[in-house]
């Protein structure tokens, strides 16, 4: 069980576009293994695999942060089929962009398709917080950050902070 530091902005791995996982093996379970104890830890709702480094086409959701299993969902090789519904704006934040929060608007309902970590094919039909989160995270694939979705002045102003902060943090 390996502790995963989760990267933070402008770490370059956040910005690569993540290739599928070819096989699931021991190594890719224990990835997100690892990767559910960070995003419980962190706490967060939502983890891609850039985000702690590794270049694959992986997500981990849990909008219970680990209070209920039921709720928790691991995507291998996940693809937005469809968006729809209204645009909705809501603030978002992000593990890879610390103290940040800014309201991002995206469509109300997001299908998603994906395997499981048995490698069968699952198809999610989601909507609101979880289509959300879920939108969020399969962009982190594509080296996607919400911060791409606001003004280029607003990104600007953040971008500032995140290294006022990064400058402020102790070293590790």
């Amino acid at each position: 069980m390996a502790e995963l530091r989760i990267l933070t902005y402008p770490d370059p791995m956040l910005r690569k576009k993540c290739r599928p996982v070819e096989e699931i093996d021991g190594r890719i379970k224990q990835l997100v293994s690892d990767m559910v104890e960070a995003v419980h830890d962190a706490p967060g709702v939502g983890l891609a695999a850039p985000q702690v480094g590794e270049a694959l086409r992986l997500v981990v959701v849990d909008l219970s942060i680990g209070e209920d299993p039921d709720q928790l969902h691991v995507l291998v090789n996940p693809e937005v089929e469809a968006l729809e519904g209204e645009e909705i704006e809501a603030d978002e934040g992000c593990l890879s962009l610390p103290e940040i929060f800014e309201k991002i608007t995206r469509p109300e309902r997001a299908r998603v398709r994906a395997l499981n970590l048995e490698g069968r094919e699952i198809l999610l039909d989601a909507q609101g917080r979880l289509a959300r989160v879920l939108q969020h995270e399969i962009e982190h694939l594509d080296g996607k950050l919400f911060l791409d979705r606001l003004t280029r002045v607003k990104r600007e102003l953040i971008k500032r902070r995140l290294k006022k902060l990064a400058k402020a943090a102790p070293a590790l």
